[in-house]
This record gives C-alpha cells, sequence and structure tokens, in this order.
C-alpha cells in the first residue's frame, strides 16, 4: 500500500483542513497565539503518520516513534 493511500492520511488531512477553516473564526488577536499555534498542532498529525508509516520497516525505531507520537498527540 503506498502512503498516500492510507485511511488515517486521508482522514487527518481533512480533519486539518476543517481545524483550518475552523481557525479562521477565531478572534484577530488571537492569531499569533492560538491560531498559528492550533493549526501547527494539526499539522503534525499527518506529519506523524507519514513518519510512523515510513519507519514502519525499523521494528524498534518504528515503536519507538510510534510511542512518541502518542504521547505528542494526547495533549
Amino acid at each position: 500500500m503506498a502512503f498516500k493511500d492510507l485511511l488515517a492520511l486521508k482522514k487527518s488531512f481533512r480533519l486539518v483542513m476543517k481545524i483550518v477553516e475552523i481557525s479562521k473564526k477565531l478572534p484577530k488577536e488571537e492569531t499569533y497565539a492560538l491560531t498559528n499555534q492550533i493549526r501547527s498542532l494539526s499539522r503534525n498529525i499527518t506529519v506523524n503518520i507519514s513518519e510512523v508509516y515510513r519507519n514502519r520497516l525499523y521494528p524498534k525505531h518504528f515503536i519507538s516513534r510510534l510511542t512518541s507520537t502518542v504521547t505528542e498527540n494526547s495533549y
């Protein structure tokens, strides 16, 4: 299966697009403090999926990265 065919990636990309649209409705004074952080963190979802997928061929690194990703996205 190709990376771009992953269901998780497709769903996360749609989620990121929704988050960007919602963040556009936040107050302008939150642009740099909250909005940018929300957008950045939402993009990390797809980045983490791609990194874990790429590292699946290396079991120890895969488990390490997967554990880090779960921890990072649990906040």
